[in-house]
């Protein structure tokens, strides 16, 4: 069995790769139990007890394993608690917490130690989830009682036990607090056994938990259990500027990695020379500003002027010695750093405007350009035939693809007649060959080939009188079958 996210193999019950997984489970583990699969050969002289983990890794305890049955890491078990049980979960066993026992000077075989009772079981569990969610709720009614009694602390977190008999209430507080009347308040209002701890900003912040600057989750809410104080001196000594800003943590405090690498630093200073904050050159009085221990260099700098000269370890010595025979050298001769990161280059910028489009357009596009490709190739009358298409059909205007069925042929012959306004019929079969008639029902003069006058200027026609309609069979109307034809 092993981690589901990283893979580790490990004994039965939990991942032991120290929280390298980055899983919420594997940072719950603060050591790694490096002599898990060590075989058991005195079974009289094997550490009976295990350290427990509590609320997600925020408190841990050790209890006597006196089952018979054997526990490993990941394990959910059912511990004594105050007046009932609690449920935590097993993180260390076997000789790794015997190291521990010696590390937190604790003592194997102290009689008060409390002993492991049972596997958890689904019982257990389930109390100990509804226990836990009455914790945020007891947050905000604590606060507000807290604010009633106008006490000078702050109530951070509450942690009920699995079985529900039992409640630590955590606080911060700059002064001693008489808070008698609050354990009585608390105790009516949530009907449990009231236990009162004071934690610090540090402290706070771990149980509250977040994401630092790294990117990485909280130490102190992962794996960090001892809190070490942190002064300013530790960022002069890295050449960290005093900004309290971007040194400061969530808590409010200097953070903790400032100590991290401090004894490296340290370590690498003492190859330095003391007293080498002045030097006096032709130029004036060159002032320190920083050690660089990665290269063995010291920055100096020139009054009146911002550059900034490297000079090595051996000039400086150097240097220094000539000052005290009241020797003032010509000049630092810094050295020329070179830097052997590959310069990164920016990319230019392109204008890309115009340049992406839509396909969809793009194919709408060519279909029109082929259609109308395909009309302007051949003659007159194949590109005419290939309008109408093979079912007589004709394209509409404006080249859209859309076709309506052709016109039929008139047929040749007499045009159909209609009531109140007939004409004679053509005998050549043609349009526009049969003359014009007058009101009066008589041919104009010029036979059937007289051509129609010309239009007056202007575009307006002139005035015409409206023919008038006769009934049929009158004289001259238009029924009167015309003897001529």
């Amino acid at each position: 069995m092993g981690c589901d996210s990283c893979g580790t193999k490990s004994a039965p019950g939990g991942c032991q790769s120290n929280g390298d997984c980055g899983t919420n489970s594997c940072n719950r583990l603060n050591a790694y139990d490096w002599l898990v699969n060590l075989p058991i050969h005195d079974t009289n002289s094997y550490c009976r007890v295990v350290e427990v983990s509590f609320n997600g890794g925020s408190r841990k305890d050790f209890y006597r394993n006196s089952t018979l049955q054997q526990l490993y890491s990941g394990d959910t078990i059912a511990v004594e608690g105050v007046s009932g049980f609690d449920v935590g979960e097993v993180t260390l066993t076997g000789e790794t917490v015997r190291l521990q026992l010696k590390k937190k000077s604790v003592d194997e075989a102290h009689p008060d130690m409390k002993r492991v009772l049972r596997i958890a079981s689904g019982r257990d569990i389930e109390l100990l989830n509804q226990n836990k969610a009455r914790e945020k709720e007891a947050v905000i009614r604590t606060r507000a009682i807290v604010r009633q009694l106008k006490l000078n602390m702050k109530a951070s977190d509450v942690e009920f036990q699995a079985d529900g008999k039992k409640a630590t209430f955590y606080y911060i507080a700059d002064d001693r607090v008489d808070f008698r009347e609050l354990i009585k308040v608390l105790a009516g209002e949530f009907k449990v056994k009231v236990e009162m701890r004071q934690i610090g900003a540090r402290q706070e912040a771990g149980k509250v938990g977040g994401i630092g600057s790294c990117g990485r989750e909280l130490c102190c809410s992962t794996w960090l259990t001892e809190f070490k104080s942190v002064n300013t001196a530790a960022a002069r000594y890295q050449n960290l500027s005093i900004n309290q800003t971007k040194l400061s943590g969530q808590c409010g405090r200097l953070k903790c990695c400032l100590n991290y690498e401090l004894d490296t630093y340290l370590d690498a200073l003492q190859g330095f020379p003391e007293n080498a904050d002045y030097l006096r050159v032709a130029k004036g009085t060159a002032t320190l500003i920083k050690k660089d221990i990665f290269r063995n260099l010291m920055w100096y700098v020139l009054p009146d002027s911002n550059k900034q000269y490297p000079v090595t370890i051996e000039r400086v010595q150097e240097i220094r010695s000539l000052n005290n025979q009241n020797v003032i050298p010509e000049e630092l001769e810094a050295v020329e750093v070179t830097s052997t990161k590959v310069k990164e280059v920016e990319p230019e910028f392109v204008d890309v405007v115009g340049h992406i489009t839509l396909k969809s357009l793009e194919k709408g596009d060519k279909k029109r350009r082929d259609r109308a490709r395909d009309g302007r190739q051949g003659p007159p009358q194949q590109r005419s035939a290939q309008q109408r298409g093979p079912q007589g059909l004709q394209k509409s205007e404006g080249g859209q693809g859309q076709q309506r069925p052709a016109r039929p042929p008139r047929p040749q012959g007499q045009r159909p007649s209609t009531p109140g306004d007939q004409r004679p019929p053509n005998p050549q079969g043609q349009r526009g060959a049969a003359p014009r008639q007058g009101g009066d029902g008589q041919q104009p003069k010029g036979g059937g080939n007289a051509q129609r006058p010309p239009r007056p200027q202007g575009g307006q026609r002139p005035n015409q009188r409206p023919p008038q309609r006769r009934p049929p069979g009158a004289a001259g109307s238009d029924n009167t079958p015309n003897k001529d034809a």
